[in-house]
C-alpha cells in the first residue's frame, strides 16, 4: 500500500490542463503560419511530456522523488521519441489527407473548426489519458513491485513502437516496395506493432499507480480511453478503413493478427 497526496494532486490537475492547452494553442498558431495542420500530430507526444513535467513546477514537496523521476522519465522519453518520429515522417509532405478532408467539410471558418475539433480535443485527451502519470508523482512511497512491472511493460511497448516504426520506414525507403504491403519483421506478427506498443506503454504507466488501489480506480479510465482510441478510434480502425482495397491487404489481414502479436501465419480476423 502507498500513501497519496490528494490535495496536491488536485492542484496538479488544473496545472496539467493548462500545460496541455498551452502546447496545443502554440501548435495551432504554428500551424496557421505554416498552413499545415498535420503538425498537431507532433504535439501529441509533446503534450504528454509537458504534462509529465508539471509536478516539478508545483509548490511544496509532495510525493516520493524516485517514483516521480521514474514516471516523468518514462513519459518524456515516450513523448519525445514519438514527436521526433512523426516530425521526420511528415517532413516535406503536404497536409494530412485526414485533416484536408475534415477541413473541406468544415462549417464556417476551417481553422476555427480545426481548433475545436482537433487541437482542443487532443489537449483534453492528453490531460485525461495522462491521469496515471500525474497521479504517480504524488505517491508517497518508493517504487515497488507494481512500478517495476509497469516499467517492464513500458519497455516492451516502446521497443515495439521504435522497432516497428524503423522497420516500416526502411521498407518505404526502398522503391521496389512501392504499392506493397509491409508484412515483415514485427509487421508479420501484428498489423499494428506501433499501436500495440502504445497499448503496452500506457498500461505500463498505469501499473505504477496500482500500488495505491484508490488511485488506480480513479485513473483506470485513462488506459481504457487510450485502448479505445488505438483499436476503435483514430488508430487501427481508421487506418484499416484507409487500407481497404489496397492490393494484398485482404490476404495480409487474413494471415496476421489485428493487434496482439501472434506467430506469423496465424489466421486471425479483426
Amino acid at each position: 500500500m502507498n500513501g497519496f497526496a490528494w490535495g496536491a494532486f488536485g492542484l496538479n490537475l488544473a496545472a496539467a490542463a493548462g500545460a496541455a492547452l498551452a502546447v496545443m494553442l502554440v501548435t495551432f498558431l504554428i500551424a496557421l503560419r505554416k498552413r499545415l495542420h498535420r503538425i498537431v500530430d507532433v504535439a501529441w507526444g509533446l503534450g504528454f511530456a509537458a504534462v509529465a513535467l508539471v509536478p516539478y513546477a508545483m509548490p511544496g514537496d509532495h510525493g516520493d522523488g524516485t517514483t516521480r523521476l521514474l514516471v516523468t522519465a518514462l513519459t518524456v522519453v515516450w513523448g519525445l521519441r514519438l514527436a521526433v518520429h512523426i516530425g521526420r515522417r511528415g517532413r516535406g509532405h503536404g497536409e494530412d489527407p485526414r485533416y484536408a478532408a475534415m477541413l473541406a467539410k468544415a462549417p464556417g471558418n476551417p481553422d476555427l473548426y480545426a481548433l475545436r475539433k482537433v487541437y482542443l480535443l487532443q489537449g483534453a485527451l492528453v490531460w485525461l489519458i495522462s491521469l496515471p502519470v500525474q497521479a504517480a508523482s504524488y505517491l508517497t512511497g518508493p517504487p515497488g513491485g507494481w512500478a517495476w512491472a509497469g516499467t517492464a511493460l513500458w519497455a516492451v511497448g516502446i521497443g515495439f513502437e521504435a522497432v516497428g516504426d524503423a522497420q516500416l520506414a526502411r521498407f518505404k525507403r526502398d522503391p521496389a516496395n512501392k504499392g506493397r504491403i509491409m508484412d515483415r519483421g514485427l509487421w508479420a506478427w501484428t498489423r499494428h506493432p506501433n499501436y500495440f506498443g502504445d497499448f503496452c506503454v500506457w498500461w505500463g504507466l498505469f501499473l505504477i499507480v496500482c500500488t495505491a488501489p484508490a488511485v488506480a480506480a480513479a485513473t483506470l479510465v485513462s488506459p481504457v480511453v487510450m485502448n479505445l482510441l488505438l483499436t476503435r478510434g483514430s488508430g487501427k480502425a481508421l487506418l484499416e478503413r484507409h487500407m481497404e482495397g489496397r492490393p494484398g491487404f485482404a490476404e495480409y489481414r487474413a494471415r496476421t493478427s489485428g493487434f496482439f502479436p501472434l506467430p506469423p501465419g496465424t489466421v486471425r480476423h479483426g
